[in-house]
């Protein structure tokens, strides 16, 4: 079995899997993820499904996402 690390190329994960949770208002690049069996999340862009994978432990995840629900990430926007 491949070992799992940030930055390794996303093909390694496999082509099943991915989703696109986060999507270019043109439907274009994406931002995909796909849950890992130890329950880390990695993502990839769509547009280079070959390129890096970030890999980040679910605990990670959690804080991320609440943080953006929470306008923590608001300034990115602006």
């Amino acid at each position: 079995m491949t070992p799992i690390y940030n930055g390794m190329p996303a093909g390694l994960l496999g082509s099943e899997g991915w989703r696109k949770p986060w999507s270019g208002p043109n439907g274009g690049n994406c931002l995909e993820a796909m849950k890992l069996a130890d329950g880390r999340v990695a993502l990839r862009q769509s547009t280079d499904p070959e390129g890096p994978a970030l890999i980040y432990t679910s605990a990670e995840m959690t804080a991320f996402i609440e943080g953006a629900k929470a306008g923590e990430a608001d300034f990115l926007l602006s």
